[in-house]
């Protein structure tokens, strides 16, 4: 079975920037699952029509930082943002 760790290392159409949004989507979804929350449940406890949730797991449309903060405060969770050097140390 290939697993997203595996397909996302093909992918070459996206940008970094773009990746890591959709890294961030796929680790909420995955948690999400796990739990047994239906989209339907977790679209009511984030204030979200259930298609726009669905919408926003098949990709689409690209999900701002607002709403994966949105996703990960309904599962109890907060996203950390960090500054880092772009240089080789």
């Amino acid at each position: 079975m290939t697993t997203w760790k595996d397909y996302k290392q093909s992918i070459t159409s996206i940008d970094e920037d773009e990746m890591s949004i959709i890294d961030t989507l796929s680790k909420l979804q995955s948690e999400r699952i796990e739990r047994g929350i239906s989209q339907k449940t977790f679209a009511e406890r984030i204030e979200m029509k259930q298609p726009q949730l669905a919408k926003i797991e098949r990709l689409d449309s690209i999900p701002s930082l607002k709403t994966l903060n949105r996703y990960a405060h309904g599962l109890g969770l907060e996203i950390e943002m960090r500054l880092r050097s772009g240089e080789s140390v």
